[in-house]
């Protein structure tokens, strides 16, 4: 197989990104399982959540937060990727629609995933989300 480009590794980590969103929206474990990497070095901070740390303990809070969930919607934006050999990062903002328990909410969260490249097919090793809490990035919240 030939040597990908930077601009075609950065595309594929971006995609990797897309599909991670699509498994989200779906609200299917199945699909979240198929996005992330399963073992013990895997980590997500959701929200106002601790940190997870393994496989087990994310795959339960996917599970937690799509059963308590009717729709979620994204809008992906300010998407910067970053490839560094077989590991990558992206930085988005994640603009939500969600509706759980009957109500329906907008929200705005920065986001970093961090990815792993195996086999070729780049894999979510750490989801950290974190609402906006100031527009200045040079005022602190």
């Amino acid at each position: 197989m030939a040597e990908l480009t930077p601009d075609e590794d950065e595309a594929q980590l971006v995609e990797a990104n897309r599909r991670f969103y699509a498994a989200f929206e779906s609200l299917d474990p199945a699909e979240m399982d198929a996005v992330w990497s399963h073992g013990d070095h895997v980590r997500c901070i959701h929200p106002g959540w601790c940190l997870l740390s393994g496989w087990d303990a994310v795959r339960q809070s996917w599970h937690a937060i799509f059963k308590g969930t009717r729709e979620m919607r994204f809008s992906i934006s300010d998407v910067d990727a970053h490839v560094d050999g077989d590991s990558g990062w992206v930085t988005c903002t994640e603009n939500i629609l969600s509706e759980a328990r009957g109500q329906v909410a907008v929200t705005s969260l920065v986001a970093t995933n961090v990815f792993a490249r195996r086999g070729g097919e780049w894999l979510m090793v750490h989801h950290h989300a974190s609402h906006v809490v100031s527009g200045d990035p040079g005022t602190p919240p």
